[in-house]
């Protein structure tokens, strides 16, 4: 077992896939001679070369096609996109091309592709390099979506996505990088699909990923000192989603929060409200309360920032009010 940070977790289960199956490429903006401006793919080029690490032209949609068609023809590509904001651009091929290929070729083609991404809030990004859209992925067939904030997740779940004959989008958390945590030396999977217990308790079962599970897990301690207790849920993967173990959870704590960092508006939490109603209704003790960030662009400002993106203190009145 060895302490290693998030980026290091992430780079690692790239160095050991691409070791084990020669049929990794990485593909994207700078990931081969500069090591991505994040550091995820230093020295890789070091070790695989530029026949299996291509830096590529800033074309999203050019490089997501030419991956997609590689995966059809025997190749297991990774590309990167270095913000979810540009997704966008890529979204017509993932959509449209990745996602249904296997569908309409009646199984007799696999896309096994990882399209890793980052998103998050807090360092001053602004409108265009802040924005989640798993709520968008989350409606399209034929795509896993996972997002990890923990090394051990991390490396893990990269290793899982990668081994999937399915397209996996693979989202990074940028803040979340330089945190630390225990990854075993040996190596391991994580499978897509299964939530992780953050904490456990029985008054309130907080669901949520990425960084907000990091403040669902500190606003669950901190309320012990109000007699409260909360079962954590990091749900890890996005589609699908682990029913099992959230329904698991409301049937002894019958009280539900749901918190996601991007806007409320047409988000995960809120099909995930709508899931839970249909699943478990009779186990409700409270209404549901749903936390998100404010329905506007990402500001600059690191004050207006804070306004806009959840924190504890909302996490905690939401615990409040579910339990009053």
């Amino acid at each position: 077992m060895s302490e290693i940070t998030i980026r290091q977790a992430i780079n690692d289960a790239l160095r050991e896939e691409m070791r084990r199956d020669s049929t990794i490429i990485n593909m994207g903006c700078d990931v081969a001679l500069k090591g991505n401006p994040f550091g995820i793919t230093k020295d890789l080029v070091k070790e695989f070369g530029l026949k299996r690490m291509y830096d590529t032209p800033i074309s999203e949609s050019g490089f997501t096609g030419i991956a997609i068609g590689a995966a059809a023809t025997g190749l297991r590509p990774i590309i990167e996109i270095q913000y979810m904001d540009w997704i966008t651009q890529a979204l017509d091929q993932i959509v449209n091309m990745a996602a249904k290929m296997r569908y309409m070729f009646a199984g007799k083609v696999s896309i096994p592709l990882v399209v890793r991404t980052t998103c998050g809030t807090g360092e001053g990004m602004a409108a265009q390099h802040a924005q989640c859209f798993i709520n968008w992925l989350n409606s399209v067939p034929g795509i896993k979506v996972v997002a990890p904030i923990t090394a051990y997740d991390a490396k893990g779940l990269l290793k899982a996505a990668i081994r999937d004959d399915n397209p996996v989008v693979f989202v990074e958390n940028r803040p979340s990088y330089k945190l630390r945590g225990n990854v075993p030396n040996e190596d391991y999977i994580v499978p897509i699909g299964k939530a992780k217990l953050l904490r456990q308790g029985s008054d309130v079962t907080i669901i949520s990923y990425g960084m907000m599970s990091l403040k669902a897990q500190q606003a669950a301690i901190e309320m012990v000192h109000e007699g409260v207790t909360c079962d954590v849920i990091d749900l890890r993967s996005l589609l699908p989603i682990d029913y099992d173990t959230v329904i698991n959870s409301i049937m002894k704590t019958g009280r539900v929060v749901i918190a996601q960092e991007s806007s409320l508006r047409g988000g995960i939490a809120s099909d995930i409200t709508a899931e839970i109603i249909s699943r478990s209704f009779d186990y409700l003790d409270a209404p549901i309360e749903r936390i998100g960030g404010l329905n506007v662009p990402m500001p600059y400002s690191k004050v207006l920032e804070d306004y806009v993106v959840p924190d504890i203190v909302q996490v905690k009145d939401a615990i409040r009010r579910v339990v009053d």
